[in-house]
């Protein structure tokens, strides 16, 4: 099983050899003897080489402030450290990082009760030396400080998630061989995590440089979320700190990582486009190549300013807290999905015109989904989340209102259910997220916004298969007047590629929004530019791909037949998308009050009505339902004139509830 790690963490950061920018650091040949070094440690203490003379093995461990792989090995390398306290080993941190000031490594060392000794290698001489690249890099020496073993410290963490332990302890095992005095039997891996930030000898002639275009970009690109108190693990707001990135940004441009887009841009226009161009791609690699020169900082433009706290366009008119008591994050192990249910007490309906999940802690909160409980649910309503969402966080998001005239309806009695996914960090956490409203007068809702699906329960994914094929199809348009506003894609680990398709009446198809590599780090939200009309009858096909191989480095277990399931080891396919239905204002506005129908009983009725209407009467004949579905048909059809309308399905689950909720 494996569970995934803070989406910037790695996703933005790691790198596996395939997609590797290669350095232009040469490592030193296994076999090479290293020549003494003269460090100083974040406290000024002086370290020699020539100090541990005594030890038969010394471990160079390159890590970084920052960087959230090396963030994580802490731990494995003060377990380490203590497991081979006396068999002569010691092990040393090492920051090679320009950008990591002492400052910074003396809050980094407390912050994760870093015990060993954490040495500034200045000038990047001593990674230079040993042909370091990454962080974390560990290069193992012998009694006669020669190179003995190169690379990770072992195979735990992956290219955007992470095992429930390693399957090889890379590190452990090479200094078990040599303090044995046996041939270390796999001598060099590939490292996986950041690169070095070493210092660049910049090309000051450059045409291209940070303050004039790179700044730009990042401003309208990266800062949102790589900027003081965000998401991101680092900043880009200060040339200081952005040019120790510099090779790092480089390769995750390169590899189309960062900025996080997956939909295809052949189709469809999104408001919330973030993908780069190739002008941006260039000018951005240009840079890098120059030695990321950084220009006239008169020529710099003036800084954004970002909404603090809620991005919702207002102040929200309702924050909840989602937990009475912060929730404590361990440092290292498996959180599960968690699930929290609170009452927010509303009395009648109320109609919500922009709502906001606020992360309480940005270092540990992954995402967080919200779903509307109608009164009397046990949650098998919400069909493993299928139906009855409302909102989502996911790092990076910023709220917006829905358009003009159009809202959300929470029914009067709903309790809220948060689903959320914390991933640790390597040092323990709390959090205390919140939800936040506003809210639109019934008589000015013009449209009803819904999130609806196409989804499909009934995934068996058979083991190895590297392209399986799941499809679903939406309920029909329920008015000429509906209208598409974003579409959501949801899979799991094993997620490979998402497409919508419009199916018209007439049976034209038309290609909506394709997402050919499907992240599962990013559950990306694509917004459309201009609202996509929905004719009456007409319907979505969602189309997913699944890679079940040991070719997926996501996969938890490829040998396994995987079905549907909440956590990550298990699989979904959901086609969420937003769509906004007219209303009569009129109406709306006395409904959820004391003696009306109550909204879910209108809207389970109007469901049926478009699920088995297929010649578009508005309503029901016997013959246009399955026939195992003859023996409820007749139950429902009251006047036994084999029709059932709307009015009779209202009436009957306004009389017994539990009927309605017993039908799917």
């Amino acid at each position: 099983m494996y569970r995934l790690i803070l989406v910037f963490s790695l996703s933005c950061l790691l790198v596996s050899p395939a997609w590797a920018r290669e350095s232009k650091i040469e490592p030193q040949p296994i076999g090479k003897k290293i020549e003494g070094f003269e460090l100083k440690d974040f406290r000024g203490k002086t370290h020699k080489l020539s100090d541990y003379a005594a030890s038969d093995v010394v471990v160079l461990a390159f890590i970084g402030c920052e960087c959230p792989v090396a963030k994580r090995y802490t731990v494995t390398l003060g377990e380490l450290a203590n497991e081979f306290k006396d068999q002569k080993v010691a092990i040393l941190a090492v920051d090679a990082n320009q950008h990591d000031s002492i400052t910074e490594m003396a809050a980094f060392a407390r912050v994760h009760s870093l015990e060993i000794p954490f040495l500034k290698d200045l000038a990047n001489r001593l990674a230079d030396q040993v042909g370091a690249e990454r962080t974390p890099e560990v290069v193992l020496l012998d009694q006669e400080r020669t190179i003995r073993y190169r690379g990770r410290i072992d195979d735990h963490f992956q290219v955007g998630n992470i095992r429930d332990g390693s399957s090889r302890d890379d590190l452990k095992i090479a200094i078990q061989e040599v303090l044995a005095g046996k041939k270390v039997s796999v001598p060099e891996t590939d490292a996986v995590g950041c690169h070095i930030g070493r210092i660049l000898e910049a090309d000051e002639s450059s045409e291209v440089t940070y303050s004039n275009q790179i700044a730009r970009i990042f401003q309208n690109r990266c800062v949102e979320c790589h900027r003081e108190s965000q998401i991101a693990p680092f900043a880009l707001t200060d040339y200081d700190e952005v040019v120790g990135w510099a090779e790092m940004i480089a390769e995750v441009v390169e590899d189309q990582r960062m900025p996080p887009w997956h939909a295809d841009p052949k189709y469809g226009h999104f408001s919330n486009d973030r993908h780069l161009s190739k002008e941006e791609k260039d000018t951005i690699l240009k840079w890098v190549e120059a030695g990321a020169p950084e220009g006239d900082s008169k020529r710099l433009p003036e800084p954004v300013k970002y909404v603090e706290g809620w991005t919702l366009p207002e102040k929200p008119e309702l924050i909840l807290d989602i937990t009475k008591e912060p929730y404590q994050v361990p440092a290292e192990g498996e959180v599960k999905y968690k699930y929290f249910v609170t009452d927010p007490g509303f009395t009648e309906d109320k109609w919500i015109k922009g709502a906001e999940l606020k992360a309480g802690n940005l270092q540990v909160v992954h995402h967080i989904l919200c779903f509307a409980l109608p009164p009397g649910s046990d949650g098998r309503d919400l069909e493993g989340g299928a139906r009855g969402f409302l909102v989502g966080y996911v790092p990076g998001k910023l709220a917006r209102n829905y358009p003009e005239g159009m809202a959300k309806r929470i029914p009067a009695g709903s309790r809220l259910v948060f689903q959320m996914h914390y991933t640790p960090i390597g040092s323990p956490q709390e959090d205390l997220s919140q939800i936040g409203f506003n809210f639109m007068d019934p008589k000015d809702v013009k449209y009803e916004v819904k999130t609806t699906s196409a989804v499909n329960h009934r995934i068996a994914i058979p083991p190895g298969d590297n392209n399986f094929k799941v499809e679903a199809k939406s309920r029909p348009s329920p008015s000429d007047e509906t209208v598409i506003l974003s579409f959501m894609p949801h899979m799991h680990l094993r997620g490979k590629a998402f497409r919508y398709v419009g199916i018209d009446n007439d049976g034209t198809e038309e290609i909506l929004i394709d997402i050919p590599a499907y992240d599962f780090n990013w559950q990306t939200a694509y917004e459309l530019a201009e609202p996509k009309r929905m004719p009456k009858g007409s319907h979505v096909r969602a189309i997913a791909h699944y890679d079940n191989s040991k070719e997926n480095i996501f996969n938890p277990d490829p040998t396994k037949t995987v079905r549907w399931g909440d956590q990550t080891w298990d699989e979904m396919m959901i086609g969420y998308f937003d769509v906004a239905v007219p209303v009569d204002p009129e109406s709306l506005a006395q409904k959820g009050k004391p003696g009306e129908v109550p909204q879910e009983v209108i809207d389970k009725a109007n469901e049926l009505i478009t699920k088995f209407d297929a010649n578009l009467d508005g309503k029901v004949d016997r013959d246009e339902v399955p026939e195992k579905g003859h023996n409820v048909f007749d139950r429902l059809d009251s006047n036994s004139d084999k029709t059932v309308t709307r009015q009779e399905l209202i009436d009957i689950f306004h009389k017994f509830p539990a009927v309605m909720r017993l039908i799917r």
